[in-house]
Order: structure tokens, then C-alpha cells, then sequence
């Protein structure tokens, strides 16, 4: 079985509106798309307040790209990301691009992208305006990796003469987890609907895939599951099946 082919990525970093505590786990769930072979920052680095950043572009190998404020009031660092990103759409030297921000100003920018065939994946905080986030063939909330990553960190075990480690349990009360709601539940059973087969049943692979095109913010760590399945499994509507390595469901309600 050939090897899939992994998207060649261009992330583009907005530094007036991504935190810079999270560039471990966006750099992390970046590598999951694709390989990073562009990388730039765009900011004004003559500031004091940007010096914090330098570390963490040393370690990720992320280039500062300098861009002035020439007029008090006004964002001119989104223009230079922007002008960045379609001289690399022309070179054609990239299948992709992640554009990290919770601006509103990049929504255009990601729908021409998407225009010219590119994948473009958004990463920004829950104050990230809907236009944007529906721009993008998917989004991740910032809140929600890290919130996926802090879960995961192993905690030492201070028995005597022990080094084993444990997983920390999932967060139930965690702030960026949001409930199953009824809403939500519709999504995936009309989702479900328009992929099933004469008995009912519709792959999980192509339900995920589906429900992206209608929600590119759709993720099921947004409600506390690692995977599409366990938070499927956890709605009694639905019945899952699994033959061979491909999942199934099937919608116990449908007519």
C-alpha cells in the first residue's frame, strides 16, 4: 500500500492575536496535518512587549517577519501576512496553509485560498468571529489543544522507589469543553442521513469528513472526546459497528 502523500504546509502566525504560550501545542497539531515548510510570524519587533516571543521561535524555527506600524489605530501586520501568503500561492510551493489568528480580517484571504485549490486549516481562540472560522476547510480552537495536551501530561507517581507514571483524567468541569447538545446531536443524525446505505448504516470515516464541510469547527475535543467514535458511542441515539478496520454507524431513530 503506497504511503499517503503528507501536505506541505505554509503557517502563517498573526502575533498580535495568537498567545504565545500555546506555540508547543499549535505547532504539535499542526505536525498532524502536514509538514511545516514554511513558517513565519508577522509583528512589530521593535516593540518591548514582543521580546517574550524569541525563545520560542529559536526552538520551532519560525521566522520573524518585521512589520511596522506606520499608523496608530491601524493593523498593518495583517496586510504583510497577506501579501506573504499569495506570493507563496503563486509559487506553488506549498498544498496548504494554517493561518493562526482570531481575525476576522484574514476570512477573504482564506476563501481565496480555497479558491486556488489550497487546503487551509484556522487556528484561533473562541473570540474568533464565525466568518473566519466557516472560511476554512477546518478550525481548532486554541483552548481546546490545550486543554487536550494539559489533560494528557503524565503526572509522577511519589510512592517510594516508584517511577511510574499516570495519565491525569479528562477535565469535566475544563471551561473549553463544551456539552453534547440536542443541536448538536441533529447535526450528526442529518449528517448521517445523507451518507447511509439501503440498511441505515454510513462509514465513520466519511460522517467526520462530512460533518467538517458543515461545521470546519467541528472537533470531538471540543466536547471532551479524543476520537469521533468514543463521543459517537456515547450518544445512546446511535449504534456503532466495526468490521475489519472500517467503523460504521447507524442512527437508531431513523425512519
Amino acid at each position: 500500500m503506497p504511503e499517503p502523500i503528507e501536505l506541505r504546509l505554509a503557517v502563517l502566525i498573526d502575533a498580535d492575536n495568537a498567545p504565545r504560550t500555546a506555540m508547543k501545542e499549535i505547532m504539535e497539531e499542526i505536525a498532524v496535518y502536514g509538514s511545516p515548510t514554511i513558517k513565519r510570524i508577522y509583528g512589530d519587533w521593535t516593540t518591548p512587549n514582543m521580546a517574550s516571543w524569541k525563545a520560542m521561535l529559536l526552538e520551532y524555527a519560525i521566522t520573524p517577519i518585521q512589520q511596522y506600524a506606520y499608523t496608530t489605530g491601524k493593523n498593518a501586520t495583517d496586510s504583510a501576512m497577506i501579501i506573504d501568503a499569495m506570493d507563496i500561492l503563486y509559487s506553488r510551493r506549498v498544498d496548504g496553509f494554517v493561518l493562526v489568528s482570531s481575525d476576522s480580517d484574514f476570512t477573504r484571504l482564506a476563501t481565496r485560498l480555497r479558491e486556488a485549490g489550497m487546503k487551509v486549516y484556522g487556528m484561533g481562540e473562541k473570540k474568533t468571529p464565525q466568518p473566519f472560522i466557516a472560511s476554512c476547510d477546518k478550525f481548532v480552537y486554541i483552548e481546546v489543544i490545550r486543554a487536550a495536551a494539559k489533560e494528557a501530561e503524565p503526572e509522577p507517581d511519589h510512592r517510594p522507589g516508584q517511577k511510574a507514571v499516570k495519565c491525569k483524567p479528562a477535565a469535566q468541569n475544563n471551561r473549553s469543553i463544551s456539552p453534547v447538545t440536542a443541536d448538536i446531536i441533529e447535526l450528526i443524525a442529518l449528517s448521517l442521513e445523507d451518507i447511509t446505505d439501503d440498511e441505515g448504516y454510513g462509514m465513520l470515516s466519511a460522517l467526520g469528513t462530512l460533518l467538517l464541510k458543515k461545521r470546519p469547527d467541528f472537533d470531538s475535543r471540543n466536547y471532551g472526546f479524543k476520537k469521533l467514535s468514543s463521543m459517537i458511542q456515547s450518544i445512546p441515539r446511535f449504534e456503532v459497528q466495526k468490521q475489519g478496520t472500517t467503523t460504521y454507524i447507524r442512527d437508531l431513530q431513523a425512519k
